[in-house]
């Protein structure tokens, strides 16, 4: 299996490749539209802000391969968010428009820190191939400043003052705004689920 780990300069880019290697998988960090386009799996990672990774991928000519994979694609963390139609952060960035919705700034609030750092639990579970084997109440690791709130397109929220979105599908596009890669069985269930049980 031919797996793209899209080269958007993320910090976690190192850490999802070991995730995947842990799996079996080999993933090719690249930012050639050729291979992004020919892999079987596509994952955007991301660590930092929207408008820099928004800039990256431009500069790059990746928004419009993005738009174009037919492949299964998951973003994870700020990839995640890169997903949606529009952020606020940075005041306001225009996003890649694959999942709709907005991600928005996480109000801080008495006992609600922000940024949200932590293991969080996983709630409202809908049934889809990339939570085969993952429950109600398991936890994952978070850390994100933004997130966005659950629509119809959310597969698994978390509560940290309010309920956001934890995964989200549109079509063969999904998110997991947790680190799968530091979210030990839970995490590893995730990605393994995104390379042998969603389908094109």
């Amino acid at each position: 299996m031919r797996v793209a780990l899209v080269d958007g300069g993320g910090t976690n880019i190192g850490s999802v490749s070991y995730a995947l290697e842990r799996l079996g998988a080999t993933s090719r960090l690249t930012a050639d539209p050729g291979d992004i386009l020919a892999a079987d799996r596509v994952v955007l990672p991301g660590v930092g802000a929207a408008g820099a990774g928004m800039r990256r991928l431009r500069e790059l000519g990746l928004v419009e391969v993005l738009a174009q994979v037919q492949a299964p694609l998951l973003g994870v963390c700020l990839g995640m968010q890169l997903l949606f139609e529009r952020s606020e952060e940075d005041g306001g960035v225009a996003t890649l428009g694959l999942v709709p919705g907005e991600v928005v700034g996480i109000p801080p609030a008495a006992g609600v820190r922000v940024p949200h750092m932590g293991w969080n639990a996983l709630t409202d579970l809908a049934e889809d191939p990339l939570l085969v084997g993952i429950e109600e109440g398991d936890r994952a690791y978070f850390v994100h400043s933004y997130a966005a709130a659950p629509t119809e397109h959310t597969l698994a929220s978390t509560v940290h003052g309010r309920p956001w979105t934890a995964v989200v599908r549109s079509g063969l596009r999904w998110g997991a705004q947790f680190h799968p890669e530091r979210s030990s069985s839970v995490g590893s269930r995730l990605l393994r689920n995104f390379l042998v049980e969603v389908d094109r």
